[in-house]
This record gives structure tokens, sequence and C-alpha cells, in this order.
């Protein structure tokens, strides 16, 4: 007779890959990818490490499971921004500023997400949510030139200056060398980084201070 899974065993099964990828989640926004070693994921999720492995084929996998859960939160937090009232170039500049500050709040996380050297499997997650900010950015500037808040540019351009410029100026607040200074800081502590980068990059994108 063929073995039949049952509804507890596979309730089972997926508490316990919900329990691995919460753990794995932890183990990164606290010391980022180098430091989520597969033996302390399985201690900390309480299964035995080959446990792992029959929910993810490799590290690696299991990686970019946790790269792509935690960046479409921030996407979604973008989009969100993007969605409030005003014209294009005030939710532009929400929508970054939104990127920024919650960058600074949670500085490890952030850092593995732009920064951090990473798996090659990792890294193609990297690149595909750089494309996901930048078609939100480019579908706002769109909006701005047919409103006329924004010069006519090529948006498409535009947009992937906009997510080059906010990540690379984040790059250095948010290294962990860096971290002493800025991790746990408060929202007006970074207000200063965060109006300067800001301000470049809508400066950048319609020609005037804001």
């Amino acid at each position: 007779m063929a073995y039949r899974e049952t509804e507890k065993m596979r309730q089972r099964k997926a508490e316990a890959r919900k329990r691995i990828v919460e753990c794995t989640y932890r183990c990164v926004a606290e010391g980022g990818f180098r430091s989520a070693r597969v033996t302390r994921i399985a201690d900390l999720a309480g299964v035995a490490t080959g446990t792992i492995y029959r929910h993810f084929e490799s590290r690696e996998d299991l990686f970019a499971e946790i790269f792509r859960l935690a960046t479409q939160r921030e996407v979604d937090k973008v989009a969100e921004a993007l969605a409030t009232t005003g014209n294009a170039a005030e939710r532009l500049e929400r929508a970054l500023r939104q990127f920024a500050e919650r960058a600074l709040k949670g500085p490890m996380m952030a850092w593995s997400l732009i920064a951090e050297p990473v798996d090659p499997k990792v890294e193609e997650e990297r690149l595909a949510y750089r494309k996901a900010y930048a078609s939100l950015f480019e579908k706002a500037i769109r909006e701005g030139i047919a409103e006329k808040c924004i010069p006519d540019q090529d948006a498409r351009q535009s947009s992937t200056c906009l997510v080059g410029a906010i990540a690379e100026s984040l790059v250095g607040p948010l290294s962990p060398t860096q971290t002493s200074q800025t991790a746990c800081a408060t929202t007006d502590n970074n207000d200063p980084l965060v109006d300067s980068i800001i301000r470049f990059c809508i400066q950048g994108l319609t020609g005037t201070r804001r």
C-alpha cells in the first residue's frame, strides 16, 4: 500500500518549516547572513539539521527565501507610500524617506539586503528586488511627468538612478563597522542623514530643492 501523508503530518511539516523560516529571519536580523549557520538555525527551531534540508534543497535556497520575505516587506512599504495622497514628487519623497528610515531602524537586516556579500542565488534575488523598486519609482515618475511636477526625462533610467543612489548612500551608515554609531538610534537622530539623502534624490529628479 502506498504511503499517504495524513493531514496531521502535513500540519507538523508546515509548522516546522515556519519555525525554520522565522528562526533564520531572526539570525539574519541579528547578525546578517554570515551568522545564520544551519546548526544554529536548527537548534533555535527545535529541529534536526537534516530536517532543514527536507524543506530546502540547500542553505542558499533557505537564504533566498528569507531574502524574498524580508525584501517584499520593504517593497510593500514603498508601494504603500507611493499610494498616498499628493502629487508624484511628494509621494516619491515620502517613499524614499520611508525606505531610508526603515533601513536605519533595522541596520543589520538592511545591510544584509542591500550590501552584504551573498551567494549567487541570493544575489539574483537582490537584483530582482532592485528592479521591483525601480518599477514602482518609474510608474510614479511617469505620473509626475504627466502632472508636470517632474520635468520630462527617461523615467526608466531615472528610477534606476534613484534605487542606486539611495542604496549606495546607505551602505556606509549601515555597515557593521558603523552600526555602533547608528544602530538603534531614533528617527530624530537620523533626520539629518535622511534629509540629506532625500534632498539629493529629489533635487536630481526635479531640478529643485525641497
